[in-house]
């Protein structure tokens, strides 16, 4: 009986979930520009935020909404910004600029069609590498996908989890179908919530080096107006902070920005998988079409079809072990998405022809349906 008392159901639609995860992982800064599918995030945290003693503002553009996030997650405060395509086509620069400084941010693209004012109010898929490759450099990144409600909760704190442990920005790929969908779904309260905060320094201020090696990739991160000295910069630089052009120095950098993510592969990188234990046909989706993904399976499952689905939560690192193993057991696999085809460029890269792979693509701002995944399932 206890732990009922410390969960609440409500109704929510996907950008309010996205909210309340936000929240309980102990965000405490917003910054954005009104978009649309993604505007209630940015209602609902200027409604919230001041009565948890945090901060939302209202900026002039997405350039300076993220050059804010970075500002406040560099002063220590766990910080957020939401958008959708062209708002986050320009906040490439500064996301570049998060991932070099390594401040932890989350930044959410409810995506929607493009390129550029597109179709504002219609569902896609096609910012995908995007994510990946938006900002230029040679440079790991997190991406994470939505596919309900529920997700939308348990992502987001998932995401600033995974932020704040590894120093790095994560992507949260929404899409206008989730954003707006309203389902019923059980809140933890916060403090049955697992948060993962940033390591501090156990250091004097004078020891202190704010991107020094260790094991674990993840130098310790001290917040502006601590005491610690700190030197944060778009250039590559040494263990102090401070620009360097040493060749050995800007390769051990490197290597250690993908050190870190690469030692958290078996935390950062997670899958849903349905039916797939004697699946023969596999469903591989992400986002809103996961679910009409489910539905079909399961239809086909009805009809006697071993089939199974394989759900991509975080799309980057590219999850290429689950990925691998379902090309391995199943005869054929099957992607659809809302883009010219995306992850399956990712999915046939790994599976190198061994295995019969089938695209389903649609581009015309419509939803792909359970009917339409169902009745390719019917004919393999």
């Amino acid at each position: 009986m206890a732990s009922n008392r410390k969960k609440k159901t409500v109704l929510l639609q996907g950008n309010e979930a996205i909210v309340e995860g936000a929240l309980a992982a102990g965000c405490r800064f917003f910054a954005g520009y009104p978009i649309t599918p993604a505007s209630e995030i940015n209602e609902l945290m200027s409604a919230k935020l001041p009565g948890l003693g945090g901060t939302f503002i209202q900026m002039e553009d997405e350039i300076a909404s993220l050059g804010a996030v970075i500002g406040a997650s560099l002063a220590g405060v766990k910080s957020l910004t939401a958008t959708s395509g062209p708002g986050f086509s320009l906040m490439q620069e500064n996301l570049g600029y998060a991932c070099i400084a390594e401040v932890p941010c989350v930044i959410v693209n409810v995506m929607r069609g493009g390129p550029s004012t597109g179709l504002p109010t219609s569902p896609a898929q096609g910012d995908v590498l995007q994510a990946r490759w938006g900002t230029h450099g040679d440079h790991p990144i997190v991406v994470m996908a939505v596919s309900s409600v529920s997700d939308c909760f348990s992502v987001t704190v998932n995401a600033f989890n995974i932020s704040e442990k590894y120093r790095v920005p994560v992507i949260i790929l929404s899409d206008e179908v989730v954003a707006h969908t309203r389902e019923t779904i059980t809140l933890s309260t916060p403090e049955t919530v697992e948060v993962v905060d940033r390591i501090t320094p156990n250091v004097p201020p004078e020891w202190y080096l704010p991107y020094e090696d260790n094991s674990r990739g993840v130098p310790p991160m001290a917040a502006m107006g601590d005491g610690y000295r700190h030197h944060v910069t778009g250039l590559i630089h040494d263990a102090h902070g401070y620009p360097t052009q040493r060749p050995k120095e800007v390769e051990a950098f490197t290597r250690r920005q993908f050190r870190k993510i690469t030692n958290g592969f078996y935390e950062i990188q997670q899958v849903k998988k349905f039916h797939m234990d004697d699946a023969e046909i596999a469903v591989i989706a992400y986002g809103a079409v996961s679910r009409s993904a489910h539905r079909a399976v399961v239809r086909a499952r009805e009809q006697g079809i071993k089939a199974g689905l394989l759900q991509l939560i975080t799309l980057f690192p590219f999850p290429k072990t689950a990925v691998v193993s379902a090309l391995r057991q199943c005869n054929t696999v099957m992607i659809p998405e809302m883009n010219m085809g995306q992850i399956s460029r990712e999915i046939k890269r790994v599976n190198q022809e061994k295995t019969k792979i089938i695209k389903h693509n649609r581009i015309d701002g419509q939803f792909i349906t359970p009917d339409e995944i169902y009745d390719k399932l019917l004919r393999e």
